[in-house]
C-alpha cells in the first residue's frame, strides 16, 4: 500500500493520538494548568484516556489493504499529482502536530495578550468578592486580583494609607504613561486560557525599562501612594524601594 493511501486513511486518527498524547503527558508533567483550570483536570484527563482506547480501536479495526496485484497503478495527469499535494501537505500538518504539541515547550500568555483583552477591565475576573468582603479580609494574604480589585472599585488613599502589598507577577507596561508605571500583572483563568483576562496593579518606577524587560517575572512590596504623576490614570500605585526579579511560578495564573 502507497504512502499516500495510508496518509489519507490514517491522517484524522493519527493527529487525534498526537493530541491525546500531548494532553496526558501536560497532565502528568503538572503543566496542563498552563491551559486550562485545575477543576477540568479529571474530567480532562479521563476524556483523554477514553478517546485513546477509540483511536487505538480504529487502528485495529480498521479497514485492511484491498486486495489487488500487489501495486499501485501508475497515476498520471492533474489528477495523480493533485492527490499526491494532498498526501505532502497531510504529512505536514502531522509534522506541524507533532512539532506544537509535543516537541515544542508550552508558554504562558504574555503582555501581547495583555494588550489584546485590556488590563484590568473584566468585573468578572477581578474578584469573586464584592469591595466590602475584601476591605474587611487579611491584607497579608491578598494577591494581585485582591488588590487590582480594590483599586478598581475605587477605594481612595484614606483606604490604602498604611497597607502594604506583597505582589509577583509579569512586567507590563503601562499603556498611557510607559516611562515611569508598569504593572504587576497575571491572567485569570476561569475556564481555559481562551477566556483568560489580565489583571494587574501598578507599580510607579521611572527608568524601569533600563532594569527590567517586558514579560519578565518580579516580586515587590510596597505600600502605596499617591502617583507623583498627576496627569496619570492611575491615581494611587505601589512606589517600591526594591524590586526582586523571579521565576515564573509553577501557577502563573490566578483561579
Amino acid at each position: 500500500m502507497s504512502i499516500r493511501i495510508l496518509v489519507r486513511r490514517w491522517q484524522g486518527v493519527a493527529l487525534s493520538l498526537i493530541g491525546i498524547v500531548a494532553t496526558l503527558w501536560l497532565g502528568l508533567t503538572g503543566q496542563l494548568a498552563l491551559y486550562i483550570h485545575p477543576r477540568y483536570f479529571v474530567f480532562t484527563i479521563v476524556m483523554a484516556v477514553i478517546a485513546a482506547v477509540l483511536a487505538l480501536a480504529a487502528f485495529a479495526l480498521g479497514p485492511a489493504a484491498p486486495e489487488g496485484h500487489g501495486h499501485e497503478h501508475a497515476e498520471t495527469g492533474t489528477g495523480g499529482r493533485w492527490r499526491w499535494l494532498w498526501a505532502a501537505g497531510s504529512i505536514l500538518t502531522i509534522t506541524a502536530a507533532v512539532v506544537g504539541l509535543l516537541v515544542l515547550p508550552p508558554s504562558t500568555l504574555t503582555t501581547s495578550t495583555v494588550s489584546q483583552r485590556g488590563l484590568n477591565g473584566s468585573a468578572s475576573a477581578l474578584t469573586q468578592n464584592d469591595a466590602g468582603k475584601l476591605a474587611g479580609g487579611d491584607y497579608s494574604a491578598f494577591t494581585v486580583r485582591d488588590w487590582a480589585s480594590l483599586l478598581r472599585s475605587g477605594a481612595g488613599q484614606d483606604f490604602f494609607a498604611g497597607k502594604t502589598a506583597t505582589v509577583t507577577g509579569f512586567v507590563t507596561p503601562d499603556k498611557n504613561d510607559p516611562a515611569n508605571v508598569f504593572f504587576v500583572t497575571r491572567f485569570v483563568v476561569t475556564c481555559c486560557a481562551v477566556d483568560a483576562q489580565p489583571i494587574g496593579v501598578p507599580v510607579y518606577h521611572p527608568g524601569w525599562q533600563n532594569e527590567y524587560k517586558t514579560d519578565s517575572w518580579v516580586t515587590t512590596t510596597s505600600g502605596f501612594h499617591p502617583n507623583p504623576d498627576a496627569a496619570s490614570h492611575e491615581s494611587i500605585v505601589l512606589i517600591p524601594d526594591t524590586i526582586t526579579p523571579t521565576t515564573q511560578p509553577a501557577q502563573p495564573y490566578v483561579y
